[in-house]
């Protein structure tokens, strides 16, 4: 029966509860303007101008549509009306499903852009969902921005296209700003922790090709150098997931000879070798040291209680989200590349190696 005739039927005490039963139970129906005129008892032209929050009526008509607008679930479709304006106020985030580090990444992107007044919208990498496909979908729901955290392309698809930040890499393409932690440094810090124990025969797994893998070899080499263990040096051609570390842990068992220590490309390859090793009957840390890369949730776990090479998530999403919006809204920005110190978080995977018991003093490290 149509909202009028109802009226006629209906005493002026019924008028609204069953006009706003009506709208409101339309089944599969997003409450609008037109449920919230009819529960208030007004025309849809003063509902938009309280919605909007528009002079034209009075006091007492606004609180009555106002709550006529709570009775009926009603919410103002925001991104349609930033749509009409050619804005959605939406960063696109691009990530990679399987890693920890970027689950933290993403709730600390959540926080800095619902400061900001804006909203992510986020498009995953999964093993069956490549790069290029979540761009694509970036570009499907108008981002006004692009964060990239998970795919390590040579040169973004999109910069050029809309504002591309980067989070954890460097990239050389000057129209992309860039917000990483110098990951050779943290190796060099997570090498210098095991010599320090007394360590010698220190391995790295790697995490495969792209700039933060090479970074982290580099650093991993270099301080192997400094500390005369040059001839030592020992790269595992890997990856960046737990089987990537099992199967690492794999190459070591059936070798029959363990290093005293392994420097991990990531907490999710750490993670994977402890876990192969224990399962071995390898005691971490009285057989093998293990450090990862990256203090995420899963280094924290009680059961694990990894030593691991921190990068500040909640730091690193913030700086994204200000320089996104920054190039959104026309800001000067006075570099494109921000690079943040990582640092050393040791837990109970390393210790002395057995054969060395006391740990070296810092003055005997050259």
């Amino acid at each position: 029966m149509p909202i009028d005739e109802m009226r006629s039927t209906l005493r002026p005490e019924q008028d609204r509860d069953a006009v706003g039963q009506a709208a409101v139970g339309r089944a599969g129906k997003r409450p609008t303007l037109e449920d919230v005129a009819a529960r208030a008892g007004v025309s849809r032209a003063l509902v938009s101008l309280v919605i909007r929050a528009v002079p034209g009526a009075s006091a007492q008509t606004r609180e009555r549509v106002l709550q006529a607008a709570a009775e009926v679930g009603y919410r103002p479709d925001a991104r349609a009306r930033l749509l009409a304006r050619n804005r959605s106020r939406l960063l696109g985030v691009v990530y990679d499903v399987r890693h920890a580090f970027h689950a933290e990444l993403v709730d600390g992107l959540y926080a800095a852009a619902e400061r900001a007044g804006y909203e992510l919208f986020l498009s995953g990498l999964t093993p069956s969902r490549d790069d290029m496909h979540a761009l694509e979908t970036i570009l499907d729901f108008r981002c006004e921005a692009l964060i990239l955290l998970g795919p390590e392309t040579p040169a973004p698809t999109l910069a050029g296209r809309l504002p591309v930040v980067v989070v954890g890499w460097r990239v050389r393409d000057p129209s992309v700003d860039v917000v990483r932690t110098a990951d050779d440094l943290g190796l060099r810090q997570a090498v210098d922790h095991l010599v320090q124990l007394g360590h010698r025969e220190i391995v790295h797994i790697d995490g495969g090709p792209g700039p933060v893998s090479a970074a982290r070899r580099r650093g991993y080499r270099t301080a192997m150098r400094r500390h005369g263990l040059g001839e030592r040096i020992r790269i595992i051609p890997c990856g960046q997931t737990e089987e990537a570390g099992a199967t690492a842990a794999r190459l070591f068992l059936d070798e029959g000879s363990l290093p005293t220590a392994v420097v991990a490309y990531n907490d999710d390859s750490a993670l994977g070798l402890f876990d192969s090793f224990i399962r071995a009957g390898v005691a971490v840390p009285d057989d093998v040291s293990i450090v990862g890369y990256d203090d995420s949730w899963l280094s924290r776990l009680s059961n694990i209680n990894l030593t691991t090479v921190g990068q500040d998530a909640q730091r690193m999403a913030g700086l994204a989200v200000d320089r996104a919006i920054a190039r959104v809204e026309g800001h000067e920005v006075a570099d494109g590349e921000i690079v943040l110190p990582p640092y050393l978080v040791v837990r109970g995977t390393t210790a002395a190696p057995a054969n060395r018991p006391v740990p070296l003093r810092r003055a005997e490290i050259r």
